[in-house]
């Protein structure tokens, strides 16, 4: 595939810099006429500009009507990453708002899930995950409350996998996921901004640390008019 010439590259740059970073979700940007005349470049440019932001996931077109800024949309790559990471490397903001957190003796479900004994103590977190103020997810995190000590009084709003590696050594170096197709309630709805019943993606998953410790077990509602997974696969006897 053909790189860009550095001239549309230059323009991209300055939409970005010059529309799209200060611009709501919908805003529409100036005709590509416009954006030509105010960087004295030529429509196709500006047109080559536009597709580069369009492929990166920036703006969206509507025949007709004009280029938008687009809401955020992640799409998850096969790889063990953060919601934070995955948020900062679109160049989003990652928000968290702490919905309830409580520490907990552990039944006989959750001291399997958390590889604890029953009757420990775990904290469980629930969060709604924001892009740019934009609601993706509502999450549940469970973790074993002697591994984290003290995390439940922590502010909560940023990542907790930077939290786990800073505070307390721990890397979480391993997910195992299970994703289905749901319908969201009417409250899970009202968190996310949708209406009730709108198409989402149910995660569970199982975090295990450096040292093969379960470390968290967690919940999450992804809207799915906002989120993705991508996964790869291998012929038995296929992986390089």
């Amino acid at each position: 595939m053909a790189r860009p010439s550095v001239k549309p590259l230059e323009v991209r740059a300055l939409i970005e810099q010059q529309f799209i970073a200060t611009m709501q979700p919908t805003d529409v940007l100036p005709s590509e006429r416009s954006l030509a005349e105010l960087f004295s470049v030529s429509r196709a440019t500006v047109r080559s500009a536009l597709k580069l932001l369009e492929d990166d996931g920036l703006l969206r077109s509507a025949p007709g009507v004009g280029t938008f800024v687009a809401a955020p949309h992640l799409s998850k790559a096969p790889v063990l990453t953060s919601f934070t990471q995955d948020v900062a490397a679109r160049g989003w903001t990652a928000g968290s708002r702490v919905l309830e957190r409580r520490r907990a003796v552990a039944d006989t479900a959750v001291a399997h899930d958390l590889g604890i004994e029953p009757g420990a103590d775990y904290y469980e977190i629930r969060r709604v995950r924001l892009a740019d103020d934009v609601p993706l997810s509502v999450e549940l995190v469970q973790l074993p409350a002697a591994l984290v000590p003290g995390l439940i009084d922590r502010p909560l709003d940023g990542s907790l996998y930077q939290e786990l590696a800073d505070r307390y050594g721990i890397r979480v170096s391993r997910h195992d996921r299970r994703i289905s197709a749901v319908n969201l309630d009417a409250d899970t709805a009202g968190l996310l901004g949708v209406p009730p019943r709108t198409a989402a993606l149910y995660v569970t998953q199982q975090g295990y640390d450096q040292h093969g410790r379960r470390i968290e077990h967690g919940k999450s509602l992804y809207r799915g008019d906002r989120y993705d997974f991508s996964t790869v696969t291998y012929a038995p006897g296929g992986r390089p």
